[in-house]
């Protein structure tokens, strides 16, 4: 597992760092730590990294800073920031869970391995790390995904109506949940959207909702 040593990190705690490429159903099978309280760090890490970044390089208020920290910290951008780096062949996952290796997992472990970096390294290792990651995605004006939500609310407040987020449903076990969303309007349903996380499956919900009301 050498990913990192084109960034100049050599993790001295490689059993730290293959707990950070260990997702639940490994660790349930085999009764042994997962990623995600080094992912809880890395999380927090990384939005530090892109919220300084984006500080001291924009002259941007409050929330034109949100909205951009937005596109780049999101499940999306982490899943191309993974392939990057170059970890993904190295995820443990158990035998249930071997042949889906999607998206909500690699950005996760992208996170959980930002957290190994940050308490074996330090903040400006971490800081030299992500942004030599990120910054050529910003740098190119990468859209990952559009922000439905916020797109939808706007729309929904200019007309004066009234809008919700119901969960459907919620299926598969409790380290592969998929869930589906539908978006009230009015006591109307506008739209439809599933997810590997609600977060995702919001987003597609509202998508569904925004194009629909969007060609009226």
């Amino acid at each position: 597992m050498k990913f990192l040593e084109k960034y100049g990190i050599k993790i001295k705690d490689e059993k730290m760092l293959i707990t950070a490429l260990t997702h639940t159903s490994y660790s349930n099978e085999h009764n042994c730590e997962s990623y995600e309280r080094l992912e809880y760090l890395g999380d927090a890490v990384l939005e530090l990294i892109t919220s300084e970044y984006f500080y001291l390089n924009t002259d941007s208020k409050e929330g034109a800073m949100t909205k951009l920290r937005a596109r780049y910290v999101c499940e999306r951008a982490n899943y191309e920031y993974a392939k990057v780096v170059g970890f993904i062949p190295y995820i443990r996952l158990g035998n249930g869970q071997i042949h889906n290796l999607n998206e909500t997992i690699v950005a996760d472990v992208f996170e959980a391995i930002l957290g190994v970096i940050f308490l074996e390294c330090g903040y400006e290792v971490s800081k030299k790390y992500v942004l030599e990651v990120i910054t050529p995605f910003i740098e190119e004006d990468r859209v990952f995904y559009s922000d439905y939500k916020s797109l939808l609310q706007e729309m929904m407040q200019m007309s004066k109506k009234t809008l919700e987020y119901r969960l459907v449903r919620e299926d598969g076990p409790a380290h592969d949940r998929s869930y589906i969303f539908e978006v009230v309007v009015d006591d109307i349903v506008y739209g439809r959207g599933s997810g590997k996380s609600k977060k995702e499956a919001e987003q597609n919900a509202a998508k569904d909702a925004y194009t629909k009301a969007a060609k009226k």
